[in-house]
């Protein structure tokens, strides 16, 4: 999918943000819809005024014709979905908590602050000026193909199986297997012919 940003509108993708309340940003979502249009997607998003769900092999799709993609979620760590939409080149509007500022450069590829304000003010930037939008979305979306992607994942994963294997090699190299000594069992091996054998040879 390519990134168009036609539509002068935000997308929002929470699963049942109306149960889940202010621990996912309900609150604030709310607080932005009233002044920037917005639109929000997932499980139970029309009891909020949403679209509702969309299934996820169409979701990369449908989101690359909106402007911006806002994150309203204050505490749970970096979400998939933020990073879906980075990969799809959007650019992000989110809060400075947890790991989103050391994904996110605030006026580079995306918009994010602790001050609400700042973010409505940063998406109506983005709303009146597509070329900023475009420009973000792109910084984003190499962030993410850095980051993010499943070649650096397997890349890593390849580096620390190669390390632990090395060290290990390593170490049998430098601590050969112990050999007990052989010792005289001959008494206890030895087939006798006779249980009064046995008992001799055993003493």
């Amino acid at each position: 999918m390519t990134y168009s940003g036609e539509s002068e509108r935000g997308i929002v993708v929470v699963n049942d943000l109306a149960t889940r309340g202010r621990r996912l940003g309900a609150d604030l979502f709310l607080q932005a819809a009233e002044r920037i249009p917005l639109d929000l997607v997932g499980m139970g998003a029309q009891r909020l005024g949403g679209i509702g769900e969309i299934p996820r092999s169409q979701l990369p799709e449908f989101e690359a014709r909106y402007r911006f993609f806002f994150n309203p979620i204050r505490y749970t760590s970096l979400g998939l979905s933020m990073i879906e939409a980075m990969h799809v080149g959007l650019p992000i509007v989110a809060f400075a908590t947890t790991e989103i500022p050391t994904v996110i450069e605030d006026g580079v590829s995306g918009i994010t602050a602790t001050d609400p304000e700042r973010l409505l003010t940063g998406m109506e930037e983005l709303l009146a000026d597509p070329g900023l939008a475009l420009q973000m979305g792109r910084l984003a979306r190499v962030v993410a193909r850095e980051r993010f992607s499943i070649e650096r994942f397997a890349r890593d994963w390849t580096s620390a199986f190669e390390d632990v294997i090395g060290r290990r090699m390593t170490a049998v190299r430098s601590h050969p297997v112990w050999h007990p000594e052989p010792t005289d069992t001959a008494p206890f091996t030895r087939r006798a012919s006779t249980p009064a054998a046995f008992m001799r040879d055993a003493r």
